[in-house]
Formats: structure tokens, sequence, C-alpha cells
């Protein structure tokens, strides 16, 4: 285990995720956004992949 100082010092971020959390996993937090997302999305179409063009 590293020492807060060996953190501090390392160019790595340290990423600490809140489990609670968890919860909103199937909530859609932004049901507005989602649709018009999706109206986009039908309208214009999903860009090409350049690993799924291949």
């Amino acid at each position: 285990m590293k020492t807060i100082k060996e953190l501090n010092e390392s160019k790595v971020p340290v990423v600490i995720l809140d489990r609670s959390l968890d919860k909103l996993n199937d909530v859609v937090l932004f049901p507005e956004k989602v649709k018009k997302a999706k109206a986009t999305i039908d309208k214009i179409g999903l860009p090409k992949n350049a690993k799924n063009s291949r």
C-alpha cells in the first residue's frame, strides 16, 4: 500500500467510487435529455466507428 505522500507525488489519478450511488443504476435522471438524444440518433444516425468500419 502506498503512503499519502507517494500518492500525492504520483501522476496517476486516484479515483474513489461512492457505492451508495449504485441505487441510481436503473434510474433515468434526465428523461428529457434521453428523449432528445434518441430523437437525434433516429434522425441523424450514429457516427461510424473506425474500429467497426474495417
